[in-house]
């Protein structure tokens, strides 16, 4: 262990009992994420309540000592790894539901609470919070709001960004706040909330949120619109968020994963090498038209098929082929890289008209689906042995290289973390990357949170005398660990 021994008893003061583990076992299990990199912390922490965060940071500034902030470690890129080594905080204690209030459409939680949990708690209300990653029955408040998390509901309604009020958090340089307001309208000075989001926990670490919450529509209508090709499936994304009425879901499938679930005998349209999964919600006597102007959107040349589900068994026959789709890819690839570019809906076929190249250039499966009315396709290069696999992280520069050519960005949903740090300055440029370091001194001065990501070349403390960026502590791709306590890595889109 590389922890100074003054340190050790600091933080033995603070996290008595099992609310401090030391133990190899433990260390190990909070050390990897979803994304298979892992490195070891020194020591791991669970935090009760604001008041120990702010002791934490302020103990590990004095000491410089790297601290990770972490939730259910269901991440893709490896933005909850401890690469400095350090203190890993996991936040799942600080699980309470605060308050909701219904009157003003909000609800306070602390950032330890499961996305599904808070959807349940909601749900009697008549409300929900719309961010809806895969991973929202394992994925945490605190981490959807670190990556701004989203999901196939965030062409209507918006991420994490968008859905939140604001929050309490400490920041790297010790200093405790409050940023935000309790209403939907606020013009008092800069838009802190907004930037904690998204910083993956660099900038401060998140003790308690104030989500804006959306009333549940009381209906909603499912459809499918089959295309010969990824261009026809592209007009029609354009024609339909070109049109008044917003689906609350628009998601794709290309060619290779209707092949794919073909092959898996799941129902998809003969004839079709494009898929889109469409819903629209709303009330019930304003459904038929909102329906009725999708499908006339929807309808242009090069549609094969348009149906529309009549009840919830012919709904989940129209979802059969996306449902099909995670398992299918996990039977080809265990250690499947999943990228979530973004780029604008017309540049959709050529986006993925160079990925087939780059599928043929290096010799791997490559299938695409995603949130369509975003422009936000899952890329997943999909390796199935180490030659393979090596071929595939050579691939990679290619793809995010073809992303910022069509005016795309690296990441809608699951962050920057390490698997695309080094890419951020072909991404943002340099102006912007030096406002972003910039804001990182001012957050965080030592540079003791979450050292080693989002941003590239950054420096920081680390323990033991070694940086961030110190190569025998940085994260490696490995296959998975043996899943520990507080590691779930079902699903993706959340630290």
């Amino acid at each position: 262990m590389n922890l100074p021994a003054a340190f050790v008893d600091e933080i033995r003061e603070l996290f008595p009992g099992d609310a401090l583990a030391l133990d190899q076992a433990t260390r190990v299990a909070y050390g990897y994420d979803n994304s298979r990199r892992e490195a070891l912390p020194d020591a791991v922490v669970f935090p009760p309540a604001h008041d120990e965060v702010v002791a934490l940071v302020a103990a590990c500034r004095r000491h410089r000592v790297a601290l990770t902030a972490r939730g259910r470690g269901t991440n893709t890129t490896g933005a909850t790894v401890p690469l400095a080594g350090g203190v890993v905080a996991s936040f799942e204690r600080m699980n309470r539901i605060v308050r909701i209030e219904p009157g003003d459409r909000l609800a306070v939680v602390e950032p330890g609470v499961l996305n599904a949990d808070l959807q349940a708690a909601l749900a009697g209300h008549g409300l929900f919070w719309p961010p809806d990653p895969t991973s929202a029955p394992y994925c945490t408040i605190g981490g959807n709001l670190a990556c701004n998390a989203g999901g196939p509901h965030a062409v209507k309604y918006g991420a994490s960004r968008d859905n939140i009020l604001g929050l309490r958090a400490v920041a790297g340089n010790g200093t405790a706040f409050r940023s935000g307001t309790h209403t939907t309208k606020g013009a008092s000075g800069y838009d802190l909330t907004r930037i904690i989001v998204g910083s993956e926990g660099t900038l401060a670490l998140i003790t308690e949120a104030t989500l804006k919450l959306t009333p549940t529509a009381s209906a909603v209508r499912t459809l499918r619109a089959a295309y010969a090709d990824i261009q026809a499936a592209a007009d029609a994304v354009a024609r339909i968020m070109a049109q008044p009425v917003t689906p609350r879901a628009l998601e794709f499938m290309d060619d290779a994963a209707l092949r794919l679930v073909r092959e898996r005998g799941a129902d998809a349209p003969a004839g079709a090498n494009a898929l889109l999964l469409i819903e629209v919600d709303g009330e019930p006597d304003a459904l038929d038209a909102a329906q009725a102007a999708i499908e006339n959107a929807a309808s242009g040349e090069g549609l094969v098929e348009l149906r529309a589900a009549r009840d919830a068994a012919e709904t989940a026959t129209l979802w059969a082929a996306r449902k099909a789709l995670s398992p299918a890819l996990r039977s080809i690839s265990e250690d499947k890289i999943n990228e979530d570019v973004v780029v604008p809906v017309s540049r959709i076929p050529e986006l993925v008209a160079r990925l087939r190249e780059i599928a043929a250039e290096f010799r791997i499966p490559i299938v695409n689906f995603g949130h369509a009315g975003n422009g936000n396709l899952h890329v997943n290069l999909l390796p199935r042995n180490p030659e393979e696999h090596a071929r595939a992280e050579r691939a990679l520069p290619l793809v995010f290289q073809k992303v910022i050519e069509l005016d795309g960005t690296l990441s809608g949903e699951h962050g920057i973390g390490i698997a695309k740090r080094d890419f951020m300055p072909r991404a943002v440029g340099p102006g912007t990357l030096s406002m972003m370091r910039g804001l990182k001194d001012l957050f965080d001065p030592e540079h003791i949170l979450n050292p080693g990501k989002l941003l590239p070349e950054v420096t920081g403390p680390g323990t033991g005398g070694q940086g961030p960026e110190h190569p025998e502590r940085e994260a490696q791709a490995s296959a998975p660990r043996p899943y520990g306590p507080g590691t779930v890595v079902h699903g993706s889109s959340s630290a």
